[in-house]
This record gives structure tokens, sequence and C-alpha cells, in this order.
């Protein structure tokens, strides 16, 4: 449309009101109104006019658009806390979170004086959690962790929702074993826990607390104890021995008695050991002093001995005046059997060999008297020497000069006069003193050490590793030029008992080292605690007697125990421990009374036997519909599952240690058991009822199942396979492999 016919249209609009007016008609107002406004008289009277409605604003006939009150701030239009929300043609408003509206309503529009109120969410129990405590803020709130618990994925303060943190019960874990110290006994890990100590074996108590408690910042605080090890000191003194000890005092320790040279022990033992009660216990030995007592008198003979009859000591023997020596040796030695040595020696002579002989002297004696000027003029020069002695002379060389001949150091005189005097004639008598070599370099003893030695004496001891075992220490030089040797024996120190382990979960084997083949007898302790049952104490004591170096016992242990094992050789005075952990084994079955039923709520039965393992055992019932063939694995199904399948489902978990000798339990009672529904079973079809016994410990679980009931609608037969031959079907049986499962196959018929 060009501008020349618009401007007529106008022009034409124009003169149509115009002539509308002269012609009297009024335009009606109202009528011009746009749909957001309302027509309202003039203040004046004059006419009326429109405006545009609540909400809306413009000049009330071309136009009213939405007013935005919400432009004007939250705070202003709503009051504090509060979010603003227009619409077309009004607002409302609602609380901001933490607050809530003073009319209890959710959207509220403030002409009534309605305003937001803070929430205090801390009257809301468990706000924060277990362990948590709520602190109220101004449209919010915090939480922070009670004592004995700490905050996890966060730190304090903190809001559970915002930050997703919580409060965990503090937990120390299980206590930090402290040197010499042994854990007696621990009420728990949480917080505020109690762990006590005992000082170990070989120590004693000497100062600081034996207790240990979980702190609030799980750590074990304690124990302050100092333990001591046990030290008996300077081993007790036993007359006339030597102790052969390695100067250590600490339990255990041993120190070996041996009499000294010269004394023998009468007593029994000669170890004492160190005991855990800081003391040496008392050595039995018993020196005694070796006393040959009075030596034999000889015929015709006086003795020439000065009363001491000890080992070593000699007496000798000369021929009463008239008789003469018929003997090689005259003198007797007081040896280590505490007897003096028999020698062949007798005396010969007679009256008229006495006459004779003092005859001889007298007359001799008359002619030195009378020869004395000529003698004092012969001189039989220097003695001649031997091999092998020593000369003891005066040095003169007149007639009646005597030199004695004594057998050096490491020589004795095994023959032949040792005395020559000088004669008239100006020479010395013939000697024949023959000495011979004595008992050459000390004896040697394998695995041993020479504590002392002398020329004729030797005590021997064994090297450290070694036990003296039985048997002399002390080696002798006999006049005979040889060595008696010492008959000790050192044997190697080895435990008396070793290589001490269990098999199968029951029976101990150990070696046994013994000197001899004497019998030992072996005393067995055992004890035995349970994690999940505190108040569990397994006790028992065996005795075992046995010559044998591989022995071996078995012992009735429990399942799931831990058990300390001692193994002590009672002759030996040594104790050997172990400890071993039972596992967890296919729970029993219990006796039940199979049935077939007719019934959609049938009974059952069972009877069972108390078990030690019912703390960690229950029953679960199992619901088998018969659809086609259905196959049910016994360890297969999961505990914890609350799940109804279509094929199979628990209907009922009992804890064991709530069934008495004789149960009865109806299936589809309609009750709950254990968390799980005890569902009715339909009318018409048929099921089988399989009970499980299940046993757990952590990870390991283990279970035994048994057919306890058939509920029968139409016919069905029950086929049994295992897993690995599932094919194979036809026999009506109930097969269990190993204990541990078995599977039946259902087939309709």
């Amino acid at each position: 449309m060009d501008e020349r016919n618009r401007t007529m249209i106008v022009v034409f609009m124009l003169c149509v009101i115009a002539d509308m007016l002269a012609e009297g008609h009024t335009l009606h107002v109202c009528a011009t109104c746009h749909a957001n406004a309302i027509c309202d008289d003039k203040s004046d009277g004059s006419g009326k006019v429109c405006n545009c409605k609540y909400g809306f604003v413009g000049n009330g006939r071309t136009f009213c658009q939405d007013k935005d009150e919400c432009q004007l701030g939250a705070s202003k239009i709503c009051g504090k806390h509060t979010t603003c929300h227009n619409t077309y043609g009004s607002y409302y408003c609602t609380c901001l979170a933490g607050y809530s509206p003073s009319n209890n309503m959710a959207v509220f529009i403030p002409n009534d004086g309605t305003h937001c109120l803070d929430i205090d969410e801390c009257r809301i129990a468990g706000s924060c959690g277990d362990g948590g405590q709520c602190r109220n803020l101004e449209g919010s709130f915090d939480c922070s962790c009670q004592l004995g618990y700490q905050v996890h994925n966060g730190t304090e303060p903190f809001h559970p929702y915002r930050d997703k943190a919580s409060c965990r019960v503090v937990d120390c874990g299980q206590p930090a074993s402290v040197e010499d110290t042994v854990l007696l006994s621990v009420t728990g890990t949480t917080y505020s826990s109690v762990a006590m100590f005992g000082c170990d074996e070989g120590f004693v108590w000497s100062s600081g607390d034996n207790s240990s408690v979980c702190g609030a910042d799980g750590l074990w605080r304690g124990p302050t104890m100092v333990c001591e090890e046990v030290d008996c000191g300077v081993p007790p003194p036993i007359p006339h021995s030597i102790m052969l000890w390695d100067n250590i005092s600490t339990v255990g320790s041993q120190v070996v008695y041996q009499c000294n040279f010269g004394y023998r022990n009468t007593g029994e033992g000669n170890v004492s050991v160190c005991t855990t009660r800081g003391k040496w216990d008392a050595a039995s030995l018993l020196c005694q002093e070796i006393n040959c007592q009075e030596p034999v008198s000889k015929p015709h003979a006086k003795m020439l001995w000065d009363g001491i009859s000890h080992i070593g000591s000699v007496v000798y023997y000369q021929c009463d005046k008239g008789y003469y020596k018929r003997s090689l040796r005259n003198y007797s030695v007081c040896g280590e059997n505490g007897l003096w040595e028999d020698i062949d020696l007798w005396c010969e002579g007679g009256c008229v060999l006495d006459y004779f002989l003092a005859w001889c002297s007298d007359f001799l004696q008359s002619m030195l008297v009378a020869w004395q000027p000529q003698i004092d003029e012969i001189s039989c020069g220097p003695p001649l020497n031997l091999p092998h002695t020593n000369l003891l002379w005066d040095c003169t060389s007149r007639p009646g000069s005597v030199v004695l001949y004594e057998c050096m150091d490491g020589f004795y005189q095994e023959s032949g006069t040792n005395v020559s005097t000088c004669l008239l004639s100006g020479e010395w008598g013939k000697v024949s003193v023959k000495c011979k070599a004595k008992c050459g370099p000390i004896p040697f003893l394998a695995n041993s050490e020479v504590v002392w030695h002398n020329r004729s004496v030797v005590i021997h001891r064994c090297v450290d590793g070694y036990h003296s075992w039985r048997g002399s220490n002390v080696s002798v030089c006999r006049n005979s030029g040889l060595w008696q040797k010492a008959t000790l024996r050192c044997i190697e120190i080895k435990p008396p008992i070793n290589h001490l382990f269990v098999l199968n979960e029951k029976c101990l084997h150990w070696k046994a080292e013994k000197y001899e083949e004497d019998t030992e007898v072996y005393m067995v302790t055992y004890i035995g605690s349970r994690d999940y049952q505190r108040s569990f104490r397994d006790k028992g004591k065996r005795f075992l007697s046995s010559m044998g170096d591989q022995l071996e016992l078995c012992l009735n242990l429990l399942p799931v125990t831990n058990y300390s094992m001692s193994v002590t050789a009672v002759s030996a005075r040594f104790t050997a421990t172990i400890t071993t952990n039972t596992s967890l084994p296919v729970p029993p079955a219990p006796i039940i009374y199979y049935r077939e039923f007719e019934t959609p709520v049938p009974t059952l039965r069972l009877r069972r036997s108390p078990n030690t393992l019912d703390p960690i055992s229950w029953y679960q019932v199992f619901v088998l519909p018969v659809e086609g063939i259905v196959v049910f694995d016994c360890p297969s199904p999961d505990p914890s599952s609350k799940i109804k399948s279509s094929t199979e489902y628990i209907t009922a978990q009992i804890d064991v240690r709530h069934v008495g000798t004789v149960m009865n339990f109806t299936v589809g009672d309609g009750l709950y058991y254990g968390g799980f529904f005890n569902a009715p079973l339909e009318s018409g079809r048929n099921y089988y009822i399989i009970l499980r016994a299940v046993s757990q410990w952590k990870t390991a679980l283990k279970s035994s199942c048994v057919l306890w009931a058939k509920v029968r609608g139409t016919s069905y037969v029950l086929k049994v396979s295992s897993l690995s031959a599932a094919a194979s079907v036809g026999l009506v049986a109930l097969v269990i492999l190993g204990g541990y499962s078995f599977t039946w196959f259902f087939k309709k018929t």
C-alpha cells in the first residue's frame, strides 16, 4: 500500500469519528482496555480510564507488560534470608536453605508479615551421625566429633552433606609389642580400651606402668614399664672346686663345677642354672679330698712317711737292720683312686747277716782311723756325669765323700742306684741310675682347653659351645712315664628340642638331642584362645616318655583357634614353644527328619549337637521351586543376599546359638527370620526345602547341605549329579562331594 492510500484511510477514519461526535454518539472507553488492564472511573467523575492490573505496568489500553518485582532485590521485596521468584503478573518468596517461613508455608508473599526464621538443625537427632556433636549456625550448622571419635574424609568442623565427612570411632588397632614384654590381655582396640602387659620370660618388672590405653588420637599410650633382664649375679662357690663359667648370669645361663685336683665328687649334678627367680639353683656337687689313709706296712721294713695321705703323697720303705731290699722300687704314691700304689717290695736277711754287717762297720771305722793320713792324700776327682741327671755334691773328693744323682725335671728314675762314694782306691763307686723321660706333651682332648697344668697334672675343660658330659677332667702323669689321660667327653651343645613343627593342625613333631640313649620325659602344654569368643579357653597337658630322637604327639585341637604350645624336656630343663592357628572346617550337618508334604505350610524338624563353632555358625533354609531342571550348589549362595530369585531363595536365616537340641520350623508362616521373609508357598507347586549349615570367620566360609523336605503339587523326580557331570541324570540319589558341596538336579517327569 502506497503513502497516498494510507493517508486517505487516516483522513477517512477521522472524518467518521468527527461525524459520530457531531451526531452525539460517545465512544465506550472500557472496550479499548488492554487484556491485563481494568477500567476504572476517573477521580473527577468525568468518565472511565484504563489502568494496568497489579503486577503490570503500561498505558492500560495499548500495552500492559509484566512488572518484575524481584528487580528491587529479594531482601527488599521478600525480607532477609529469602529468594524472590518473579511470576507473570506477580511474584512469590521462599526461604534460603537453613531457614523456614514463619507461617510454615513453603511459598509465601510477605504481605501478612511472613518472614524467614533460622532452622535449628541440631534439634534433629543424628544430624551429625554417630559420634558427632552439632553446632547450630545462622542458616546452617556444622559438626565436630565427640571424644573417642575422629573425623573421616575431612577436617573439623565439617558439614556432613556438603563435605561428605563423618565421624568414626577411634580404633588404635592391635597394641604394638614392647621390648622385653608380652601382651597379657586387651579389652578391645577402640578409644579407652586397655591392654595389660607383663615382662617376658627372663625379665622382671622394675618400674613403670604395665597398662596401655587407646587414646582419642588413635594411638596407644604406654606401657611405661621397664623390664630388666634377670641377673643371678656371681654363682655361689662350692668348696674345693673351680667354676667353668662364661660370666653370663641371665636366665638359663649355666655354671659347671669341677672338683679341684686331689678331690673327687661324691654328690650328683655338677651344673647350676640361673632361674627366673634370679637365683642359681643349687648344684649337688660335693668335693671330698682324696685320702689314701695310712700306707700298707711291709714286713721287716719301716716307713719313711710324713703322715700326709693326699693324692701324690709318697711313702718310702727302708729295710730293717740285717735285711736288704729285694725290689726295684722302695716307695708308694697315693693315687687318684684313693689307694696307695701296690709295690712288690720285700726285705730279706737274718742274724748272721746282721752280725756280719755290724762287724764290717766296726772294721771299716777302725781302718779309717788308722789310715787317715794316707786317706787325706787320696782324691777321686770330679764325679762322673750321667745323662739327664743333676749332681748333689759338696765338691769334696776324699775317700768317703758322697755324690747323689737326681733325675732332671721331666725325667724320673727308672732303675739303678743313684749314690756314688769316693773309695780308697781313688775312684768313685759305680752308680747305675737310669733316668727316663716323663709323660711328655700335655694330652689333647677333642673340643677342650687346658685350665691349669704342671709337670704331672693337667686340668681340662670344654671350649665354648660344648658341654662336658661325664668322665674325669684331670690327666695325671704316672710313674710309668705315661699320661693317665682324662676321660672327659665334650659334646656340642644343641637344644634338647629342635625342629618343632605342627603337622595337619593336630600333631606336634620334634627332634630330640640327647647325649646318651637315655629315656627323656617330655611335658607338652597348650592353651587356645579365639578372637571371636573372648571367654573361650582350651587348655591341656600331656606327658610323653621316650628314648627316641624323632618324636610325635597328636592333640585334640579345636578348629578356628589360636594355640600356643610348649614342649619341655624335664631332665634337661629346656622348653621350646610354637604357635599355630587351626582352620575353619566344614560345619556338621544336623540330623534332619526328612518328610514329604502336600500342605503349603509344612513344619519341619531337626536335631543337633552343640558345637564349639556355634558363635560363628547359622542355618539357612532354602526354597527351590521345581521348574524343569533346577541346580543347587551348596557353597555357592551368598549368605548375605536377601534378594529373592525366581529359582531359589532364602526363606529364613537362624543363628545356631538360638537353636536348642531339637528345633521345629514352619515354612511359609509369613514371618521374618534373620531379616529374610518366610514367604508362603504357592498351592499346587512342587518345592524342595534345603537346610544349609554355614560357618564363617573373616574371609573363610564353609557350608554343608541336606535335603530337608519335599512339598508336592505334581509329580517330580529328584536327579543327582556333580557340576562336572551335569549331563549324567537318571539316578535318584544324594551325593555329597567331600563335605563341601553337592548339587541336585530336578527334572519333571
